[in-house]
Order: C-alpha cells, then structure tokens, then sequence
C-alpha cells in the first residue's frame, strides 16, 4: 500500500477527447471501493490554482460513460507555467488533504505534473487522454478509436458525393505533428494517397499518380490530408493543383467533430482499464508515471521518459497504406 494515501483527486487537461468521463469514473469508483475519498478538480490545472477542487461520490459519475467531452470540463494554464501558480495550486491541495493525483491528458498535461512533482511531494499518476495518439508509452490513447471513427464516417458521406459527381476531395483530419489518425482514417476508407507529417510527398509525382489513374479509369475520390503534413494543408494543396495542372477539387476540413460524440466501446474499456488501474498504482507506492496499454497489458513509464521520447508511426502500415492505395 502506498503511504498515508487516503484521499486522491483527478482532472482532466489539454484537449478534451472522448472516453475521458470514462477515465474519470472508473478513477472514482475504484477510489471509492477502496475507502478513499476522492476530489474533482474542475478546469485543470487553472482549477487547481483557483481551488475548483470539489468531492465526488460514486453516484456523480453515473451516467456519464457514454457522454463525450469531460464532465470536469478542461482549460489550458498560463499560471501554472509560474512557481507561483505551482505553489497556489499545491496550497490548495493541501486544504483538501489530498495524498495524490491522477491526471488525464497530453504531453503538456505530463509536463505539468512532472514539474509539480520535482518540487512538491504529492505523487501523480498520468492517464493518455488525447485524440492524436501520439503519447509514448502505450499503444493507443484515450480517444483516438471514437476519433478515426468519426473522421471516417465523415469521409463515407464525403465519397456519395465525390463518386457522384467524380470529384476529387481533399480531406483535412486533425494532426499537426504526428499523422496517426490520417494514417488510420485513409485505410480505413480505402483513400487514394496520405498525406502526413511523418513522410514527405513530392506534389508533382502526386500529380503523376492522378493522371495515372484517370487514364486506368480508376476512381480517385478521396485524399486524406493530417493537418501538419509536410506540403500544406489540404486547402493549400489543392490551390496548388490549380494553379499548377487545372486539377480541379474539393476540399472538405472535419475539424473538431473528431473531437466529439459519444465514445466508442474501445475507448470505453480502454478509459476504465487505466483509471481502476491508476488508483491500484497508486495503493502499490507508484508515483510519477504514466499508465498506458502496450500488447494488451498495462505498462508504467516515467513521465520524463513519455515527454522526451517520440512515438514512431508503424512503418509497416504507411507502406500497406501505400500499396494498397495503387
């Protein structure tokens, strides 16, 4: 058992992602069915500067499984960049009496916790809440499942159309610097090129590929286009064919639906795997790491080590992606 933990608190931080209230129930009902009182803190870390730090029972998580966004609600924190805000926020938790903090999100929500716990000695558990599934140290994020879903959903109702009137469409998902949900979402619908960060695509062998295609007759509808790729946006991309080749097309940008909705069953027991795991973590001396699933079993790592080392896209699926975009 961990020492003296009687009283724990979870937020939710950085970008909201589906499967988050998951996390935070499952986080609650573990905490509970082991005699710990357990705390919300509201808004992140700016809450936890502003004392937004309120009790939960097993009954204010219920019916919240299925509801996307976070019930905690998610803000980012210029103040608590400041060891003064670090120091308002550690204070308040000690109002509370709280042994320690689970802590769902990012990178910058890792980071965070990690400075916090340099100087204030209140151990952290890290869950990966996040869309883009670029954290190290497990192989899927809490969201991402519900956010290729979603974008390929979107892109299914795109294609009707685009096969309709044989269109080209240029299809933006988000991923500024890591192209894990275009590298999904473009298998996933068959799309006939990627466009992602991770690799470099030359425009004009692009354009090669096209007229390639049209003179096999083959249907060319769809690209998919991670928004931080190495040639631009999709909008920019299609500018480009213009001007350059009178290529006409569409562009059609998902956005921040990929956000939202309700989380798919994955996500669901993923988010409850590693909240009843957090708290478990935590009973068992566990301190400053994060939680994350690799071949199915729970795994811990350091936050310094899921800041500092970068999750590598499969090549194995960028070069099927490939082929089978032929």
């Amino acid at each position: 058992m961990g020492k003296n933990i009687r009283r724990i608190a979870v937020f939710t931080s950085g970008g909201d992602a589906p499967g988050m209230n998951a996390a935070v129930r499952a986080v609650v009902r573990t905490a509970s069915f082991h005699d710990l009182h357990v705390y919300g803190i509201f808004e992140g870390f700016q809450g936890m500067i502003e004392g937004k730090i309120e009790r939960l029972e097993t009954s204010d998580v219920a019916n919240i499984i299925h509801l996307g966004g976070t019930k905690l609600k998610t803000a980012r924190s210029q103040d608590f960049m400041t060891e003064e805000g670090r120091q308002t926020a550690y204070e308040n938790l000690m109002a509370h009496e709280i042994d320690a903090v689970v802590a769902i999100g990012g990178n910058g929500t890792y980071t965070g916790a990690m400075v916090f716990t340099e100087t204030y000695d209140i151990p952290f558990i890290g869950l990966p809440g996040t869309i883009d599934n670029d954290i190290f140290g497990t192989d899927y994020t809490i969201g991402f499942d519900t956010a290729i879903n979603t974008a390929v959903e979107a892109i299914d109702k795109v294609r009707d159309t685009a096969h309709s009137h044989n269109r080209l469409f240029f299809i933006e998902v988000m991923g500024r610097h890591v192209g894990a949900i275009a590298l999904y979402t473009g298998i996933g619908t068959g799309a006939g090129r990627i466009f992602m960060p991770e690799t470099e695509t030359d425009l004009e062998d692009f354009v090669k590929h096209l007229q390639k295609a049209s003179r096999r007759k083959k249907l060319f509808n769809v690209v998919v286009v991670a928004e931080g790729n190495q040639n631009g946006n999709a909008m920019q991309i299609a500018q480009y064919l213009e001007e350059k080749h009178s290529i006409k097309s569409k562009v059609t940008i998902i956005g921040h639906l990929q956000r939202g909705g309700s989380p798919s069953a994955s996500d669901r027991v993923l988010a409850s795997r590693l909240g009843y795991n957090a708290v478990n973590a935590l009973l068992k001396g566990k301190k400053n790491v994060a939680l994350g699933t690799i071949n199915h079993k729970i795994v811990y790592t350091p936050f310094e080590k899921a800041i500092s080392d970068r999750k590598l896209l499969n090549g194995d699926l960028i070069k099927m992606a490939d082929i089978l975009s032929q």
